[in-house]
């Protein structure tokens, strides 16, 4: 695990799901089925799974206890399954 959880999040380049590509500039979040940084349309269509509330509930008691042992700040890495974010450019 990283030293902090802004290190953690992943810029990625591209969606894992859809092999959309992503800027710099372009929002993505982690999904809570398997942390992975994913857009925001794969994202609209990971909300509308029948189980969806079920495992967000579950990852985010997991995400708290998981992160709690590693980090200060837990809230901030797993605030990041349900509010987007951007990568530094550069």
């Amino acid at each position: 695990m990283s030293d902090t959880w802004e290190s953690s999040l992943k810029c990625a380049v591209s969606c894992p799901r859809c092999n959309a590509g992503l800027g710099a500039g372009d929002h993505r979040i982690l999904s809570v089925y398997d942390n992975e940084p994913i857009c925001m349309s794969c994202k609209r269509l990971e909300e509308k799974r029948p189980d969806y509330q079920e495992k967000s509930k579950q990852m985010i008691g997991q995400c708290m206890a998981d992160t709690e042992m590693s980090w200060s700040d837990p809230e901030g890495y797993c605030y990041h399954h349900f509010y987007g974010y951007t990568c530094p450019s550069g």
